[in-house]
C-alpha cells in the first residue's frame, strides 16, 4: 500500500478538508492532492469525485475557492483533487512559461524526452491515484466521476472517454475542447507529444476520441460562460466538442452561461448543480 502523509487538515462544514503527500511510482516525484470527507465518511464508504484544476492551479485552488465542500456533505461525496504536474523534478523548462510544464500537465501521458518519464497525469489520474484513494479512503471502489475546469476539463473528458465505464459521470466547465485546434494544445502537444505525431495528438482530444467512443452511455455535461475572455480568443472551442458528438450520436449537454467569465467566481456559482448532478449518477 502507498504511504501517504498528513500535511494538513481542516474542519469545513463537519467534515474534514485534508491535504496529502505521496511519492508517485508513475511520475517518480512527490505528489500532493486535497481530499474532502463530509461527516458521514466516518461511518461508511462513500463515492468518490475526482476534480483535474487548470493552468497554474494545484491541489489548493479549487477547495479554496469553489465551494463545493457544502454540496459534498449535502450529497455525501468524497472530493478529491491532485496537482496539475509534477513537481520539482529539475527539468530544463519546468518553469520557462505559466502554460507548459509546471502546472501545466495537460493530463496527458508524454511521449518526448524529457517530458516522458515525469509528465504521465493522465495513467497518474486514471490508475495511480485512485488506487491510491481506495486504499486509504472510505470509498465505494467502483462509483467515481470525475469532473474540471480549463485544462481540467480537458482532462476529465479524455479521461472519460478514453476510459469507458471507469466513471459514472464527466462534467467540465469551461473545458479546452478541442486542444489539437488551439494554441494551448497545439504548444502542449507539441511539447509533450511530439510536433511529428499529430495522428497522436487526435488521442488526447475529446473532440477527436467522441467519434471513436465505444463505451457505456455517457453524457458529457459542459459548463460555459460567455464572458469568458479564452472563448472569445479560440482556447476552448465548445462549440466543435458539441457537433462532434452530435455527428457521433454522443449525448452532450452545453449550458452557456451569460455573463460570467473563466474564474473561480464562475465556478463557484454553479458547482452546485454540477455536484448535484454527478451525484444523481453515483446513486
Amino acid at each position: 500500500m502507498t504511504v501517504i502523509s498528513l500535511i494538513s487538515s481542516t474542519k469545513c462544514f463537519g467534515g474534514l478538508q485534508k491535504i496529502y503527500s505521496h511519492q508517485s511510482k508513475e511520475l517518480t516525484c512527490e505528489m500532493k492532492f486535497a481530499v474532502f470527507l463530509p461527516a458521514a465518511a466516518d461511518d461508511r464508504r462513500l463515492p468518490v469525485l475526482y476534480w483535474l484544476s487548470g493552468l497554474t492551479c494545484n491541489e489548493t485552488n479549487f477547495i479554496q475557492k469553489a465551494g463545493a465542500q457544502r454540496y459534498a456533505t449535502e450529497h455525501n461525496i468524497i472530493i478529491v483533487c491532485p496537482d496539475t504536474s509534477p513537481r520539482n523534478v529539475n527539468l530544463p523548462g519546468e518553469d520557462d512559461s505559466w502554460d507548459f510544464g509546471s502546472g501545466a500537465g495537460f493530463y496527458v501521458d508524454a511521449m518526448q524526452e524529457p517530458w516522458s518519464k515525469h509528465y504521465r497525469m493522465f495513467s497518474y489520474v486514471t490508475q495511480e491515484l485512485i488506487d491510491v484513494v481506495n486504499n486509504n479512503f472510505p470509498t465505494v471502489a467502483n462509483k467515481l466521476s470525475i469532473a474540471g475546469h480549463s485544462m481540467g476539463g480537458h482532462g476529465a473528458l479524455i479521461c472519460a472517454l478514453k476510459n469507458p465505464g471507469l466513471y459514472k459521470s464527466v462534467s467540465a466547465f469551461a473545458p479546452i475542447s478541442n486542444p489539437t485546434k488551439c494554441p494551448w494544445g497545439e504548444k502542449a502537444f507539441g511539447g509533450y507529444l511530439g510536433t511529428d505525431s499529430k495522428e497522436e495528438w487526435n488521442n488526447w482530444d475529446a473532440t477527436q476520441l467522441v467519434a471513436g467512443y465505444n463505451g457505456p452511455p455517457l453524457e458529457l455535461y459542459l459548463d460555459q460562460g460567455s464572458e469568458d475572455s479564452f472563448l472569445k480568443d479560440g482556447q476552448l472551442l465548445p462549440q466543435n466538442l458539441v457537433d462532434a458528438c452530435r455527428a457521433a450520436q454522443v449525448p452532450c449537454v452545453l449550458n452557456m452561461r451569460e455573463g460570467y467569465d473563466h474564474s473561480y467566481f464562475y465556478i463557484a456559482s454553479f458547482i452546485g448543480e454540477h455536484i448535484a448532478y454527478h451525484a444523481r449518477h453515483l446513486q
